[in-house]
C-alpha cells in the first residue's frame, strides 16, 4: 500500500522522539483514489464565482519614465516632522520584479512536491516555490526565507527544524505543505492574479481530500485570492484581518457523498519571506504565535488521547 505522505525529504539528524515518531507513522487505509480528487477539484471548480475576472498583469512603465516628473517637485524633500523619530529614517523599498511569463522560468526542473497525509493538525499554504526551493526540492529553502524560524519561535515545532526536514512534517509534527501556485519565480510578483486565482479550486480539492483540522494562509496575498473567488470581488481593507477567520470561511467543505465534511478551520499568518517589507519581526512573530498556541494545545490532546487508548 502506498504512503499517505505526499513528499518524502531527507532529514538533519531528528531526535530520539521524532525518530519514534517516523518509524510508527501508520499507512492510512482509506486513501482515496486520484478521480476522487479529480472530482473534487471540478466540484470547487464550478462552485467558483464566474462573475468575476481578474484583471490581467498591467503593463509596468519604465523605471526612467517613473523618475521624470515636473521640474518643480522632482528635487523636492520632505523635512521631518519635529519630534518624529521615524521620520527621519530612510526606508528602502525593494522594487518589485513584475509579471513573468512561464516561460521565462521553463528551463527549471521543479522538483517541489506536496507534503500532505490525512488528517493533519496543520496544512500550511504558500504562494509558489522560488528557484532555490525548486531545484532542491525542499519548502521554503532560501536563506532569507523565516518560515522554519517562525514555525519554532510559534512552537508549532519543539525545535527548529530545516528545509530538508518538509517531507517528514506530516509524520513528525502531524503539519502540512502545499502552495497555490505549482511553477517558480525568482519573486512572488512575478505571479499574477489570474493564475493565482486559477490554483484556489485545486487547494480547496486537496483539503478536502486529506482533512485537516485548520489551514493556515502564509501570506496575505493568498488569503486575497480565496477571497476573490468565493466572493467575487477584491477583499476591502476592513475586511481584512491577521488571524483566525469567521466560520463560514471554512476550507475544503464536502456538502455531498457518504461522509459530507464541515472543512478546515482558517488562520492567515504572515508572509515568511525575507524579501518582503512592512511588519517588524516581533509583529509576525506575535501573529503566528496565536497559530502556534493552538497547534501546541491540539498536539497534546492528541497525545493524551492516543496514549489513553493505548493504555
Amino acid at each position: 500500500m502506498p504512503s499517505p505522505v505526499s513528499h518524502i525529504g531527507g532529514g538533519n539528524s531528528p531526535s530520539a522522539e521524532d525518530s519514534s515518531a517516523l518509524s510508527s507513522f501508520e499507512e492510512s487505509p482509506h486513501q482515496p483514489s486520484p478521480a476522487k480528487i479529480d472530482g473534487l477539484f471540478d466540484q470547487y471548480k464550478c462552485e467558483s464565482t464566474a462573475s468575476f475576472t481578474p484583471r490581467k498583469p498591467a503593463a509596468r512603465i519604465p523605471k526612467m519614465k517613473q523618475q521624470m516628473g515636473s521640474s518643480s517637485t522632482k528635487h523636492k524633500r520632505k523635512s521631518p516632522a519635529s519630534g518624529d523619530r521615524t521620520s527621519s529614517v530612510k526606508k528602502v523599498k525593494r522594487a518589485s520584479l513584475g509579471y513573468a511569463p512561464p516561460n521565462k522560468y521553463a528551463h527549471l526542473v521543479n522538483k517541489l512536491t506536496d507534503s500532505l497525509a490525512p488528517n493533519l493538525i496543520c496544512v500550511f499554504i504558500g504562494l509558489n516555490p522560488g528557484i532555490r526551493t525548486a531545484t532542491t526540492g525542499h519548502a521554503y529553502n532560501h536563506p532569507s526565507n523565516l518560515f522554519w524560524k517562525l514555525l519554532h519561535k510559534s512552537k508549532c515545532t519543539p525545535r527548529l527544524c530545516h528545509a530538508e526536514e518538509d517531507g517528514d512534517m506530516p509524520k513528525l509534527y502531524h503539519l502540512g505543505l502545499t502552495n497555490i501556485v505549482s511553477r517558480p519565480t525568482k519573486d512572488g510578483s512575478e505571479l499574477s492574479k489570474a493564475e493565482m486565482d486559477a490554483g484556489v479550486a485545486e487547494l480547496e480539492a486537496k483539503v478536502a481530500l486529506q482533512r485537516p483540522e485548520v489551514v493556515a494562509i502564509v501570506g496575505k496575498s493568498i488569503w486575497e485570492s480565496i477571497w476573490r473567488v468565493r466572493h467575487g470581488s477584491n477583499i476591502k481593507k476592513d475586511q481584512f484581518k491577521y488571524g483566525w477567520q469567521d466560520d463560514t470561511e471554512r476550507m475544503g467543505v464536502v456538502k455531498t457523498g457518504e461522509t459530507p465534511w464541515p472543512g478546515a478551520k482558517l488562520f492567515v499568518a504572515t508572509t515568511t519571506s525575507g524579501l518582503a517589507a512592512g511588519m517588524r519581526p516581533h509583529e509576525k512573530e506575535q501573529i503566528w504565535k496565536e497559530l502556534g498556541d493552538w497547534v501546541v494545545k491540539r498536539r497534546a490532546e492528541r497525545e493524551n488521547q492516543e496514549a489513553s487508548s493505548n493504555g
